[in-house]
């Protein structure tokens, strides 16, 4: 497989010219179109992804290992379908509405001013993550870690506390 790193790619729209399957470690994407892109089985390490629309795309095996999306749209992916070896991410900005993060480990993840309308989040684990100033209206939280999980500037959550772990949640 290919191995890129330290590059950057600029307003690159999926839909005309695709990205080559591999490993993209420290890697900047800016304002690129990956709509229904399919990254299966792609390793991105150390990569940021800016003012990009990733929604729809296909991350199945896909790794995502310490990746950082700012100001991008992110709508109906699936996460839990991505290697979960290593996966961490952060999202800052971000429409994250129907996205699925079914049985992901989410452990301090950061999610700052983002929209995760119907996001499901049901077993997934989010002790000690950070919802900063995002709109969690409709989230679907069941059986889901939420200890030491910070809600204190989220807005529009609803879940069952006799459904889900909360002890030492901040709200």
């Amino acid at each position: 497989a290919n191995y890129i790193s330290d590059q950057e790619y600029n307003h690159l729209n999926f839909a005309e010219s695709f990205l080559n399957i591999g490993e993209y470690e420290n890697c900047v994407f800016r304002s690129c179109n990956f709509e229904y892109a399919d990254f299966s089985a792609f390793n991105f390490n150390d990569c940021e992804f800016i003012d990009c629309n990733l929604n729809m795309a296909k991350v199945m095996a896909t790794a995502f290992r310490e990746v950082f999306f700012k100001d991008s749209k992110i709508l109906g992916v699936d996460f839990s379908s991505c290697n979960d070896f290593g996966f961490s991410v952060r999202f800052e900005n971000c429409q994250l509405t129907n996205s699925v993060f079914y049985k992901s480990s989410l452990k301090k993840t950061v999610f700052k001013d983002c929209i995760l309308r119907d996001v499901d989040f049901s077993e997934a684990d989010l002790r000690s993550a950070v919802f900063s100033n995002s709109d969690l209206s409709g989230a679907f939280f069941d059986r889901t870690h939420l200890e030491q999980t910070d809600f204190r500037t989220a807005f529009g959550f609803a879940f069952n506390p006799d459904n889900n772990k909360i002890k030492g949640s901040k709200f």
